[in-house]
């Protein structure tokens, strides 16, 4: 298992890979952490690392994954985006990985 890739609906190992960061500011609201989550967990995807700061009224959120679909990146994103209070999303692609 790829660390970050739980399981696919599609076990195509010929998609490629990548590792990818988002970077979610957003207004603080208790559920917030919960629903930037979401995304990911509806295509199977566990962040590798998640990190939240919060500013007053301003939340930051940085989230990481050391091997996604290069496809499911924008979509993600996007996603994101759509989260009520969200401000501003950043994605970023890294390497690419290996299918195992």
């Amino acid at each position: 298992m790829i660390r970050g890739l739980h399981s696919m609906t599609n076990d195509s190992t010929d998609e490629p890979l990548t590792a990818a960061g988002f970077f979610v500011t957003s207004e603080c609201s208790p559920g917030l952490l919960s629903r930037l989550l979401e995304p990911f967990a509806k295509r199977d995807l566990i962040p590798d690392r998640v990190r939240a700061q919060r500013r007053g009224t301003v939340m930051t959120v940085e989230m990481a994954l050391n091997a996604m679909p290069v496809a499911m990146v924008h979509l993600v994103a996007g996603n994101l985006g759509q989260v009520v209070g969200v401000h501003r999303v950043e994605a970023m692609e890294g390497r690419r990985v290996a299918a195992a």
